[in-house]
């Protein structure tokens, strides 16, 4: 997906937040945001959730010109929403875009961090849970778990190097997210932000973990779901297969 650069001088940040069904916890998350980076702009990529949340976004941009709202038809799914995202940002000339979740369980104050390790020479800033000084906050044992077991399943599989490769909270610069998106991105959930990180790699982006705090949401409802973990994992066994192969070919030229 070639997106046409703008002509203008670039913009310093975008955020973008995809929604569906976040009327109770995005207000609080936009407020949050607002406040703790006040230059950034925001975009809130809306699935016509049910429960308001994209007509709520629309009034708060009227009164707000740093707020944006992008909706779209249906629930498509995380991955394509942050796609359609990424290149709104890009036709308007951002040079950093970031991501996170609607429902703060991405502290906003903690993305000037994220932002800084990208103006330090990052092509993308992961916002990790599994580095030192990294925290996760009132989560069951079960999803410390899945998280964990996940992100060691990638590691193992995909030899990427990054300790919390399905993090969500992320910042890119222009040009690597540009180069991204001239490839056939089509993955979701956890395996979107695994897929991303892997292209970037395999592109030679600089990747830079940033420790975060990760909140339990207190608001709303998870949208995660078995189906997005069973893509994952036979996505990412998928791509460690064909790595290995590939990595055997060259053993036997």
């Amino acid at each position: 997906m070639r997106v046409r650069p703008s002509n203008h001088p670039p913009l310093p940040l975008l955020v973008v937040i995809p929604t569906y069904d976040e009327i109770e916890a995005l207000p609080g998350t936009l407020e949050r945001l607002r406040a703790a980076v006040p230059a950034a702009h925001v975009l809130v990529v809306d699935d016509a959730s049910p429960d308001g949340t994209g007509q709520w976004a629309q009034q708060q941009a009227q009164t707000d010109p740093a707020v944006h709202v992008l909706h779209r038809e249906g629930k498509q799914g995380l991955g394509p929403a942050y796609l359609a995202g990424f290149a709104w940002g890009l036709e308007r000339g951002y040079a950093l875009l970031a991501e996170m979740d609607a429902d703060a369980s991405h502290r906003p104050e903690q993305l000037p961090g994220l932002v800084e390790a990208v103006r330090r020479g990052a092509d993308l800033a992961i916002g990790s849970r599994w580095v030192p000084c990294g925290q996760v906050h009132h989560w069951p044992l079960r999803r410390l778990l899945l998280s964990r077991g996940a992100n060691t399943y990638v590691r193992l599989w995909l030899g990427i190097g990054v300790a919390d490769a399905t993090a969500g909270f992320r910042v890119f610069r222009a040009e690597l997210l540009q180069r991204l998106m001239d490839q056939t991105i089509a993955s979701q959930g956890y395996c979107f932000q695994v897929d991303m990180t892997r292209r970037a790699r395999e592109l030679g982006a600089l990747i830079t973990e940033v420790p975060i705090d990760f909140d339990e949401r207190t608001e709303g409802a998870s949208k995660m779901s078995g189906d997005i973990v069973r893509e994952a994992l036979v996505k990412v066994t998928a791509w460690g297969l064909a790595r290995r192969t590939q990595q055997l070919r060259g053993l036997l030229r």
